[in-house]
């Protein structure tokens, strides 16, 4: 498998540390990270990753609404977008799926299983 590139946007700096670590680490795959919705974007926008792992609870613009702009960004819209969040429900995840996330992860997250979770839910195979 070629080296996927992943966005993590998270405000809470070490869940981004720790999941840059994992990802690299585990899966060895290339990491970036943003600390709000708004840098999200502009990191996705020119970063142009294979994935981004998105919090819901963030200051300023949530990840629901971070989302809406990334699907409404021609340059962003194609990348698959995973949720962050401390909660989730089978209610959650119909109404992520519904408007186009590719999953939901729970915080907090099993580090040494991160990485299979992301692969799980945009389809990827961690075997080389």
């Amino acid at each position: 498998m070629s080296m996927k590139r992943i966005l993590v946007v998270d405000n809470e700096q070490y869940i981004q540390e720790v999941a840059k670590i994992c990802l690299e680490t585990v899966a060895g795959w290339k990491v970036e990270t943003a600390g709000s919705g708004k840098e999200g974007i502009i990191k996705a926008e020119t970063y142009q990753p294979d994935a981004i792992l998105l919090d819901v609870m963030m200051p300023d613009m949530d990840g629901i609404a971070t989302f809406e702009k990334l699907q409404a960004n021609p340059l962003t819209k194609a990348i698959p977008v995973i949720l962050l969040t401390a909660k989730i429900q089978a209610s959650d995840r119909r109404r992520y799926a519904q408007i186009g996330m590719n999953g939901a992860i729970a915080k907090p997250f099993n580090p040494l299983e991160l990485a299979q979770q992301v692969a799980a839910a945009v389809g990827w195979n961690l075997e080389n």
